[in-house]
């Protein structure tokens, strides 16, 4: 005599199980704080003579983003009047004339938009959409990131160029000093996760 043909297995009971919660997974929201004292700012300027080196401070930094949408939102707040090159000449007219960091004294990266995956531990490659604010104007920006992934934290690092005289600001040239119209920005940061939430 045949056996009965055993349409549900154990296996196939906990496959449809889980294929059937799956859609009702909520994707997760999380709240990062990021350090100032961990985050490094650094900037180059090419000149006819020699290469600039500089460093900015950041004020503070915090974001949230939604690892399903990539929706993101947030802001990372640099002290203008903390850039740095080790001259002080230079920085005096960097500050006066270039910045103006007495009368626009923040500099700021405002997040609305995280593309590519951020994987819980490991390595990622995204970008950061939003807008950064200098000098009194807001430019659409987009920036690459990359990120490590760990106990509760990311450590992420990017470079990307800022046209500073396109974005209307003096240019420091002179008759026998010239310089670049743009300046590579770097940084380095450290964020920690203050809460991860499922998404409404």
């Amino acid at each position: 005599m045949m056996e009965p043909v055993r349409l549900f297995t154990p296996h196939l009971v906990c496959a449809a199980v889980l294929l059937a919660a799956a859609p009702a997974i909520p994707a997760q929201v999380a709240a990062l704080q990021i350090d100032p004292a961990q985050t490094k700012i650094a900037f180059t300027l090419s000149a006819t003579a020699h290469t600039v080196h500089g460093t900015f401070q950041l004020k503070r930094g915090a974001m949230r983003f939604d690892s399903k949408t990539g929706q993101a939102s947030g802001e990372l707040v640099v002290d203008a009047a903390s850039g740095n090159t080790g001259s002080a000449g230079r920085d005096k007219k960097m500050h006066s004339d270039v910045l103006e960091s007495a009368k626009y004294p923040e500099i700021v990266f405002r997040l609305d938009r995280v593309a590519g995956p951020v994987a819980e531990r490991g390595t990622s490659h995204v970008q950061l959409h939003g807008i950064f604010a200098i000098h009194g104007a807001e430019h659409e920006v987009t920036i690459p990131l990359t990120v490590e992934a760990g106990d509760g934290q990311y450590t992420a690092s990017t470079t990307f160029p800022v046209p500073y005289i396109k974005w209307g600001m003096k240019n420091p040239s002179t008759f026998i000093l010239r310089v670049s119209d743009k300046i590579e920005v770097s940084i380095r940061t450290l964020a920690k996760v203050n809460s991860i939430n499922p998404r409404p």
